[in-house]
């Protein structure tokens, strides 16, 4: 009987394959090494193949697709539930095929190479970020056992670390001075590193044209939008603006019976980063929305009169998720003098 769906379970070197037909009985089961995987599918006739999102699998897909087969990348959150009995790569497999044979099945977007290029240079940007903050921490609290307390703020701690290090008497054992000059000196390496990595953002930002329309947006710069292009596939994947904004995290969460529906803080579900970015974007904006005379500062300034302004926040976030699906989705430009206030 020919295959019309497979669940490929993906490892580092021994991949497992499992194939059903069209009356969903199983017509293949074996293992497979890295180095036979492509030859094996551009032998069999194309098919629907469902893989885990997880480490290389966009590599996978791509791969697959290119040799004419209908490849989807599944959650693992929702491949679980399919697994019976104890874990192993032939139920993986197993329940990889049960799952995507699903018509309601979500799917992740298959990224290209740039958008993964795009996604690891915000990672590691990330990544610095948090390094420089930890070290800078733990060098706060060395320096506190010694009775001295710096201002909050990095560019602040910096000054009157060097000042305290250039002072005649500092005060300070001569071991622990040592360690500060060390501090210094990883900092700078962190600075430069992270200045470099935000000049190829800046870069990545110019020359796409997608960065620019979401530039417009308000909340919205050069590290959001580059973060969007790179974390989102298909925009139109998602049915609204609704479904995007659930998809960062930022709808509310429901536990609801019957007649009665409550509403929770919000679900927190999906990317972190990016919802993380699109949060510190809405807060930006609420930091001038006392100067604002538009239809959108009204509604902030309205808010902020019966809500604490971290629930503000996470509503304008929401509105600005809602933008971005619409700009990515529909291909439109933002236009700001929507927003203005009524005559």
């Amino acid at each position: 009987m020919p295959i019309t769906t497979i669940g490929l379970d993906i490892a580092k070197h021994v991949f497992q394959v499992h194939g059903v037909d069209d009356r969903g009985r199983t017509v293949i089961q074996r293992r497979l090494r890295r180095a036979d995987v492509r030859t094996y599918f551009a032998q069999i006739e194309t098919c629907l193949i469902g893989i885990e999102a997880c480490h290389s699998s966009h590599y996978w897909a791509r791969t697959l697709a290119a040799l004419g087969h209908e490849v989807r990348l599944i959650p693992p959150q929702y491949v679980r539930p399919y697994v019976r009995g104890g874990k192993n790569d032939a139920r993986d497999a197993e329940a990889i095929c049960e799952a995507v044979s699903r018509p309601t099945m979500r799917v992740v977007s298959i990224k290209t190479a740039d958008q993964l290029a795009l996604q690891a240079l915000h990672r590691m940007r990330a990544r610095l970020i948090h390094d420089r903050t930890a070290t800078a921490n733990q060098m706060r609290s060395f320096l506190s056992e010694e009775g001295f307390v710096f201002p909050q703020g990095l560019a602040g701690f910096r000054t009157r670390l060097i000042a305290l290090l250039d002072a005649p008497q500092p005060g300070v054992t001569p071991l622990l001075r040592e360690l500060a000059s060390r501090f210094l000196e990883q900092l700078r390496a962190l600075d430069e590193w992270i200045d470099g990595l935000n000049a190829q953002l800046r870069q990545a930002f110019s020359a796409d044209e997608t960065c620019q329309r979401l530039a417009e947006v308000v909340g919205i710069g050069p590290v959001i939008a580059t973060a969007v292009v790179g974390t989102v596939g298909n925009a139109r994947a998602f049915k609204n603006g609704r479904q995007f904004a659930a998809w960062i995290g930022l709808t509310p969460r429901q536990h609801s019976s019957g007649e009665r529906t409550q509403l929770l803080g919000i679900t927190k579900r999906g990317d972190a980063y990016l919802r993380m970015l699109f949060v510190q974007g809405a807060r930006a904006v609420l930091r001038t929305v006392a100067r604002r005379r538009d239809r959108l500062g009204q509604w902030l300034q309205q808010l902020l009169t019966r809500r604490h302004k971290h629930v503000v926040a996470i509503a304008l976030a929401n509105k600005i998720a809602r933008i971005t699906w619409a700009v990515l989705a529909k291909g439109i430009v933002f236009q700001p003098h929507l927003m203005s206030a009524p005559a």
